[in-house]
């Protein structure tokens, strides 16, 4: 069982089960306790579907194709009300009602020359943690630590960002699985006098470039539910909307629900 304890966001999230489901569950459990979680995220493969749902776990999202070409499923179970409850669901699900009706976007307009897109390296970790801080106030993964950030490069995360006067002002990563072979495209910020230039689009679809070329055709995006302009962006891009996950962390200024969005970058255009 591949299990992180996630503190900070008061859950556990199982990411892979090799043995058996049910004696996993039961540990899962006893850390739960002891940890004091109140919630249990587990990625799931469609032959424990029925199993799941009888432990009292909810399916609240799939990404297609996350196992190697299987479906993985994101079943959860809370121990606190609190926690279950969302007091937004309606108007995420308004907003995603909206965000599916724009048209997709075949041609993403480039920004003008003053900004330079590139690679991050990490002789960049100061500026980009330096980002972060400016554009969240509160996040999930301790991005404002440049070490953090040194770290998760070096065990393969790719980061792409754009440079506006030798600063950067726009960045986005995706965190590669090279053994399922599917990637998730995170950790997207851009400096608000930056924004409404499509910066975002523009580093989504140069990590998506990458991931191509690394053999990586699963990619997806887990993106604030409140947030009209991520979700449209990954919409146009041509990600297909795949679920919510509620009260799923601590991201921007307090506990939010997150959309999930899936894209198949094996198909030769934008799908509808």
């Amino acid at each position: 069982m591949v299990l992180t304890i996630d503190g900070y966001n008061k859950r556990l999230r199982i990411d892979d089960v090799n043995g058996h489901l049910n004696h996993a569950l039961s540990e899962v459990e006893v850390l739960a306790e002891k940890n004091q979680a109140e919630k249990v995220i587990i990625k799931a493969k469609r032959e424990d579907f029925s199993n799941l749902l009888e432990k009292g776990f909810l399916c609240e999202a799939v990404i297609d194709r996350y196992f190697l070409g299987s479906d993985m499923y994101f079943f959860c179970k809370y121990y606190q009300p609190e926690r279950r409850n969302s007091t937004q669901w309606t108007t995420e699900d308004s907003i995603v009602e909206k965000v599916v009706q724009l048209q997709r976007e075949v041609h993403i307009e480039q920004p003008s020359e003053h900004y330079l897109l590139r690679k991050i390296t990490t002789d960049e970790v100061e500026q980009l943690a330096a980002l972060y801080k400016k554009v969240f106030q509160i996040y999930p993964t301790p991005l404002h630590d440049p070490q953090y950030i040194k770290k998760t490069l070096q065990e393969g995360t790719i980061y792409y960002g754009y440079f506006y006067d030798s600063e950067i002002v726009s960045a986005a990563s995706a965190e590669v699985n090279g053994f399922y072979k599917n990637a998730e495209l995170t950790d997207c910020a851009t400096l608000v006098e930056h924004r409404k230039h499509g910066l975002m689009k523009v580093l989504l679809q140069q990590l998506e470039a990458d991931l191509k070329q690394q053999g990586i055709y699963c990619a997806y995006s887990i993106a604030r539910a409140l947030s009209f302009g991520m979700n449209a962006a990954l919409h146009q891009l041509g990600y297909n909307y795949r679920g919510r996950l509620a009260n799923n962390c601590y991201i921007f200024d307090k506990l939010e629900d997150m959309n999930v969005w899936v894209k198949n970058l094996s198909q030769p255009s934008i799908s509808t």
